[in-house]
């Protein structure tokens, strides 16, 4: 029997068995989550809610998200990362599983959704910093950035199907079913990720208790002003592009667009977008890494502004793919500079202040969303969105780091850890941490960094 050369040929060396598996159980979760979105928007809708009580239950899941994540952090970075996120992908099936059930049974009110988001918080808090550590250190060397881009294409071509068949589902058998396959799509995912293998990653010296890793996280944090600049951007980012599309892309939708159907046509070309981005990403370098991501972020004020006319649907959705495209550069941008510049045993604890920058002002923009409704009118509300995003992607492109960081193109072994840039001080600036403290959620648009 002759053997073909593609068949002898090895995987590559960042395309290993822990890479391979988190790849296989986010394309899974991915599948379910974006359907999820909006699932439970219209599943609030359907039970009677108005625009408020859909951004409660959206901010319900995101305050837990906010209060654990730090401890989250220096969890992931004190036990075994996959069990982290195996018990926390275990809290989220239990908990997307009940809120189904309530549904599918016409028991859902408003404070069991809020709780059960809640709990999904929770165990969300727990997994993001888990897991994004645990991807960072399953690949190594200048092909990193290819391995992010790979798996950013893998896990966003399973969010345009989940979110394309999502908006057909809601509209075809109801919220309820598609909140169970996303509880379904947890079980599984967490399956798989209880075969991870840590045993590359060297235990972690005895040292000082929970609070002592949380300030030591800290000083790597604040220590960067490209890292910490970033972060306090997507709060705001994040958090009124969040709004726009958890509670005003809904009710227009609802009101001007044709309901579930059109909405999830367009988080598709979205996803879409995402799919091409990525691609872009396994090919394209940027030498100046966070410049060429930032410049990326302007495209997120449009999204916003196309609800605020509203556009007809085929024209939102050309918006929202452009800007799937430039999510893409900046997200793998973003990987590669944190998989470069931040030492592994700090992993989970960086991207812990990292999440928590990034979702801290994500509650009160979606609750307030509902009330900015009524008080200012949904069109000056989705402006002011757009302003917003425009405005603080403006200010960082001001940060020196932002501008010059570079990739670096020597290979970094994992006992060598990565020096900071020159322009970088290297020790804690001071006692005043971020002006707003803070991914992807599982799903950025969510976390979009």
């Amino acid at each position: 029997m002759v053997t073909s050369a593609a068949a002898k040929t090895p995987r590559p060396s960042w395309a290993g068995r822990n890479y391979s598996l988190l790849t296989a159980a986010a394309i899974i979760t991915n599948l379910g989550s974006q359907g999820a979105l909006i699932a439970a928007a219209f599943a609030v809708l359907e039970a009677g809610g108005s625009g408020g009580d859909v951004g409660l239950v959206a901010a319900a899941r995101t305050l837990p998200l906010v209060l654990f994540l730090l401890i989250g952090g220096a969890v992931a970075d004190r036990l075994p990362r996959h069990r982290v996120m195996v018990a926390a992908n275990t809290l989220n099936f239990l908990s997307q599983g009940a809120f189904a059930a309530l549904v599918i049974t016409g028991r859902a009110e408003l404070w069991h959704m809020l709780l059960l988001s809640g709990l999904g918080g929770v165990g969300q808090a727990f997994f993001g910093p888990a897991a994004e550590g645990m991807l960072m250190s399953s690949v190594s060397g200048e092909q990193a950035g290819r391995a992010f881009a790979l798996y950013r294409m893998a896990m966003q071509g399973a969010g345009l199907g989940g979110a394309a068949l999502g908006g057909v589902l809601v509209a075809g058998i109801g919220p309820g079913w598609v909140l169970a396959v996303d509880a379904a799509a947890f079980a599984l995912a967490g399956a798989l990720r209880a075969f991870l293998d840590v045993s590359h990653i060297p235990p972690r010296a005895p040292g000082g208790g929970l609070l002592a890793d949380l300030r030591e996280g800290w000083r790597e944090f604040t220590g960067r002003a490209w890292l910490w600049t970033i972060v306090v951007q997507f709060a705001v980012v994040n958090a009124v592009v969040g709004a726009a599309e958890a509670v005003f892309g809904p009710l227009v939708a609802r009101d001007h667009l044709g309901g579930a159907g059109p909405w999830g046509f367009a988080l598709g070309a979205f996803g879409a977008g995402t799919l091409l981005g990525a691609l872009l990403m396994t090919r394209w370098k940027p030498r100046r890494l966070l410049l060429a991501g930032i410049l990326c972020v302007f495209p997120l004020a449009a999204p916003s502004a196309a609800l605020a006319v509203p556009v007809p649907v085929p024209v939102l959705a050309a918006v929202m793919f452009v800007c799937g495209v430039s999510v893409e550069v900046f997200g793998v941008s973003w990987m590669t500079a944190l998989h470069q510049e931040i030492p592994e045993e700090k992993l989970s604890r960086v991207a812990a202040y990292d999440w928590f920058g990034s979702v801290a002002m994500v509650p009160l923009a979606t609750a307030l969303a509902g009330p900015a409704d009524d008080a200012f009118g949904r069109t000056a509300s989705l402006w002011g969105c757009s302003a917003l995003v425009f405005l603080m992607t403006a200010l960082v492109l001001f940060v020196p780091d932002v501008r010059n960081l570079t990739r670096r193109t020597k290979e970094i072994t994992a006992a060598e850890p990565a020096p900071r840039p020159a322009t970088e001080p290297t020790e804690l600036p001071g006692p005043a941490g971020p002006a707003a403290g803070s991914p992807d959620a599982e799903g950025s648009v969510g976390r979009l960094g």
